[in-house]
């Protein structure tokens, strides 16, 4: 069953493995776990050829945002018992936290700056508030 957009965040639970197809398409997976307190395992399938480069440089506990198709399988494990399968095939994939790279100024010029004069005490009177 595939189900609409997914957008989640978590933690890189099983480092990413990478295979290839037939016809040499590599394909990457991983798994991201989004519980809190609990796990709750995610499998991140990567199709795309432009998501071979961020894929390849995630690591075991990184910190990950995935925007794909989530796609919900059920199946029975050996003592009968079923169980479900969560998957995302990733249209992106962001590395977040503390192995992110964050934009920087290059220079001083870049840095916008306010002065205290250009905000007033009062930023709406009260006879403007409409309720």
């Amino acid at each position: 069953m595939s189900l609409a957009k997914a957008v989640v965040t978590g933690t890189v639970y099983r480092a990413p493995e990478k295979r290839f197809t037939q016809n040499n398409v590599p394909v990457s997976s991983f798994v991201l776990n989004i519980g809190d307190k609990e796990e709750m395992l995610i499998r991140v399938v990567a199709k795309r050829a432009s998501l071979d480069e961020v894929v390849s440089g995630i690591s075991k506990d990184d910190r990950v945002l995935v925007e794909g198709r989530l796609q919900i399988t059920t199946v029975k494990n050996d003592s009968g018992a079923e169980r479900r399968i969560y998957e995302i095939d990733a249209n992106t994939i962001e590395l977040i936290g503390a192995g992110a790279s964050a934009p920087s100024a290059s220079s001083n010029e870049d840095i916008v700056k306010f002065s205290q004069e250009e905000f007033s005490d009062e930023l709406i009177g009260e006879d403007e508030i409409p309720f």
